[in-house]
């Protein structure tokens, strides 16, 4: 295999659980040669978290988010292993941690021990509220960053109460945000210390709300799948139970739903204030309209009339959906399907290599050749 675009960036890893394995998940997708260093005891928990694959009892979010990574087991609080770490890093390029404020430090690791050392490393350190400020010790967890960010105060139906969203969200974006960040320090060629956090990361998600409520005094209510600006917009049932979303979000768009429902003419539904003003009829008409077709139906009408719709797939759909095999969106890894890589490059693409290994496999190989040739 010719080299990856990233296979001469080196990557210590002693993050646990999700965000910031996800960050250095995403470098060696893309070749970076990342050691996953984990506690020899109980290793990370994110390797016993949820559900197991039934054929060798793995954790199946262990053998997606640690993929194409080395593993070693090292007691950060043994001077013989922590001197090991030390002399990766003076050869790494990046580090990624997701300790609490201070612990790094407390381990004899701190930013300015580890840049006086390698002067041009990248010290990624991902947190639930950043390293500074009068919440940096809390701990981190997703829900709490989608609870204060603004975003379950907007989830969930009208009238009932917020909601947080059922996969780990925050968690996800965070890892994609970390590793954007450390390309950016990586290509300034100047070592640094960037700090990543779920709460900044999800809050920059919400869009212009902060600037509507400081220039207006205008909150964003609940609307179950809609919102205040996209009428029609949410999710309707067809009379074979299956389920599609619909949007409106242009005036074309809208215009050639209007046409489908026979209201084009109706003064009610003419502009965008119009809509939202009357979103519980246009609303209802869909839903009528809807609820007296098959799905299959429904999306031809609306694909033909080049309207934006689509169909509610649960992972069922999914596995058997043509674009997201032509696409090559699902990935069978040593045997474990799963998601393939997040970006399709023409010239310099990334590759799946391996799943997430069994704890300490490469601890001997690196023990005795650093970041020099892998087990694999």
């Amino acid at each position: 295999m010719t080299q990856l675009p990233l296979g001469d960036i080196r990557v210590v890893d002693i993050s646990t659980v999700l965000a910031g394995p996800n960050c250095a998940r995403y470098l060696a997708d893309f070749g970076a040669d990342v050691i996953k260093v984990e506690r020899p005891d109980t290793g990370d928990s994110l390797r016993n978290m949820a559900w197991r694959d039934p054929r060798d009892g793995t954790g199946l979010w262990w053998k997606m988010v640690n993929r194409n990574k080395r593993t070693i087991a090292l007691n950060l609080k043994d001077e013989a292993d922590s001197a090991l770490l030390l002399s990766l890093l003076d050869d790494a390029h990046v580090l990624v941690e997701n300790f609490r404020p201070g612990i790094l430090e407390r381990l004899g690791l701190s930013p300015d021990v580890l840049l006086a050392r390698n002067p041009k490393l990248v010290i990624v350190r991902v947190t639930g509220f950043g390293q500074t400020g009068p919440y940096a010790q809390r701990a981190g967890f997703a829900s709490i960053a989608e609870s204060m960010s603004g975003l379950a105060a907007i989830s969930g139906e009208e009238g009932r109460a917020p909601l947080l969203p059922p996969i780990a969200l925050t968690d996800e974006i965070t890892g994609l945000a970390a590793a954007f960040a450390t390309m950016v320090a990586l290509h300034s060629g100047v070592g640094q210390v960037v700090d990543v956090n779920l709460l900044e990361t999800i809050f920059q998600m919400m869009g212009p709300l902060l600037s509507v409520y400081q220039l207006t005094g205008e909150q964003q209510q609940r609307l179950g799948s809609g919102i205040p600006y996209t009428v029609p917009r949410g999710t309707f049932e067809c009379s074979d139970g299956k389920w599609v979303g619909v949007s409106a979000s242009s005036d074309s768009v809208a215009a050639r739903v209007l046409d489908i429902l026979g209201v084009a003419n109706d003064p009610r539904f003419a502009t965008f204030n119009l809509r939202v003003e009357h979103r519980q009829e246009l609303n209802e008409l869909l839903i009528s309209w809807c609820a007296a077709r098959p799905q299959e139906e429904v999306l031809r009408i609306f694909e033909e009339a080049d309207a934006a719709i689509g169909p509610v797939y649960d992972m069922a759909d999914i596995n058997d959906d043509p674009h997201f095999a032509a696409r090559n969106m699902i990935q069978h890894l040593e045997g474990t399907p799963m998601q393939g890589l997040i970006a399709h490059l023409s010239h310099t693409p990334g590759a799946l290599r391996w799943q997430g290994r069994a704890q300490d496999a490469d601890g001997e190989s690196i023990r005795n050749n650093g970041w020099g040739t892998t087990s694999r």
